[in-house]
Order: C-alpha cells, then structure tokens, then sequence
C-alpha cells in the first residue's frame, strides 16, 4: 500500500520558471532537471505536459526523447503516471472536419502510443475552454473517435480521462457513454470551486468514475491561486474523494511562486496535500 507522499506528483513545469508568463506550458528548458529536483523533494509521479505547438518536437513524441525519459526516470525514481494533453484543448480535434481533424487524429494516436510505451496510465482531454463541447456535432465526434479507440487503449494500458465543466448531472451522464474499463473523469478540486460547484454533489454523482486528481486552489469565477487562500475546500474535497474508496494519485497543479521559489512552494502544498489524506484516513 501506497503511503500518503507516495500517492502525491506534480504537474510539469511547477518545479521550472514560467515560460512566458504562462502558468502551465512545456518547460523546454528546463524539463530535464524537473527529474532530480522532484526527487529530492520526495516525489515519485510527474504528469506530463504537451502543447499542441511543436508537439512533434516534444520528447514524449520522438524515440530519442522516450528513451531519455526513461533514463531520467529510472535515474531519480520518478515515474511519469499522466499526461495532460493542453493540445487537444488548443487544437480539438471534435471541432474540426476533414484533413484537419485526420491529421489532429493522428496526433491523438501518437500521444496515445508515447504514453503507453513510457508506462504513463493516464491521458487528460481537457474539455473546457477551447476544449468545451459547445454543440451535440461536437460530442458525437468526439465520441466517435474515442469509441473506436476503446479496444486499442485497453491493449496499450492507458485510459482517457476528461477534464469538464459541466454540472455533476451532465458530466456523470456524459461519461455513462464510455465504458468504465478505459474512460474516466479528472477531478479538479480548484475548477469545481471556481464555477461554484459543490463538492459533495459532484463526488457523489460520478465518484466510481474518478481516475486521477487535480489539487488546485482557485478564487470564485477567478484565478488560481495558493491552496488554502481560494474557494476550494481542499480537506473535505479529499476526504469525501477518499471515502468514495478512490486510492490513485493526487497532482499538485498549483498557483506558481510570486518569488520564483518553485521547488519550495511545491513542497508547501506537497505537505499540506499528505496533511489532507492523513486527515482523511482517520
């Protein structure tokens, strides 16, 4: 069994500087020094992070970069359990026809063949933003897509998980579409809280579904921002998602360091995250 710091990793790029002022982009110059600097902060599980732009170029995407991955991973004892796919919320490939959404398709079969041969589990879709279904044409592609791939993803060990804005109600009845073995939800605890969700609604109406968690702390239809100093209620989210019987990871999606203390901001929120489970273990 897991102890509570072995279930916790980060999101990529929070334990590098920012890159042009974005809170979450690829850290092309620094993502080979995120391996040691995670573990010597103790943590074991990076989720990985891929723009649309230049993914060809990512390390994750080419067989020179996987293999150094894996060096780097094996070398420092960090496993890269998920990827979050910003590309599919920059480019979504539901929102388009023809040649764009075939090549988009393929881009979607790459990542999804990078992931499985880096032994990464999870694959966020990020449905929000420029990722949101805004009409039925949209979901029903990307359905289409997604249900041709069930077969495939069970063979390559990864599972599809969406990240979404939608109500408890219409997320948990969008995700009964998708059979259970390979589709999943990610729960982002700072999201909920910025739409003013409530927690205890949400975990209740789809928790079997949960597969992978966002910790992230966010101001009421605002920004996010240190845990603890948001809408979020952190400790009680992650007790009912506990009690729920979910036993996976927790990724610290964090508000970046105002003084570029990146590592020890990380290990702020990675303390108070342990806190959190061990709280809710008693």
């Amino acid at each position: 069994m897991k102890t509570s710091l072995e279930r916790i990793g980060f999101m990529q790029g929070r334990l590098s500087a920012m890159v042009d002022g974005k809170i979450q982009a690829f850290p092309w110059g620094e993502w080979r020094e995120e391996f040691p600097r995670a573990n010597a902060l103790g943590l074991t599980g990076m989720e990985w992070t891929i723009d649309q732009d230049r993914l060809h170029e990512n390390p994750l995407t080419t067989e020179a970069g996987k293999r150094e991955i894996l060096d780097l991973s094996r070398r420092n004892a960090l496993r890269i359990s998920s990827l979050t796919g910003d590309c599919f919320m920059q480019a979504p490939f539901w929102k388009t026809s023809g040649d764009a959404r075939k090549a988009l398709v393929a881009d979607l079969d790459l990542v999804l063949a990078s992931c499985s041969a880096l032994g990464a589990e999870f694959v966020v879709i990020p449905l929000v933003d420029n990722g949101k279904i805004e009409k039925a044409e949209q979901e029903e592609a990307l359905l289409h897509v997604l249900l041709a791939r069930s077969a495939s993803l069970s063979k390559q060990s990864v599972k599809i998980v969406f990240e979404s804005d939608l109500p408890a109600a219409a997320l948990a009845q969008f995700i009964a579409k998708l059979p259970s073995e390979v589709f999943g939800i990610n729960y982002d605890i700072g999201n909920s809280a910025s739409l003013g969700y409530d927690c205890t609604e949400e975990i209740s109406a789809y928790s079997s579904r949960i597969l992978n968690v966002h910790v992230k702390d966010r101001l009421r239809g605002g920004t996010t921002v240190p845990l603890g100093t948001g809408a979020a209620e952190l400790g009680k989210a992650i007790r009912l998602i506990e009690q729920s019987g979910y036993v996976g990871q927790y990724i610290l999606q964090t508000a970046r360091a105002a003084d570029g203390d990146h590592a020890g901001a990380l290990a702020t929120y990675r303390d108070m995250t342990v806190r959190w489970l061990e709280e809710a273990a008693r």
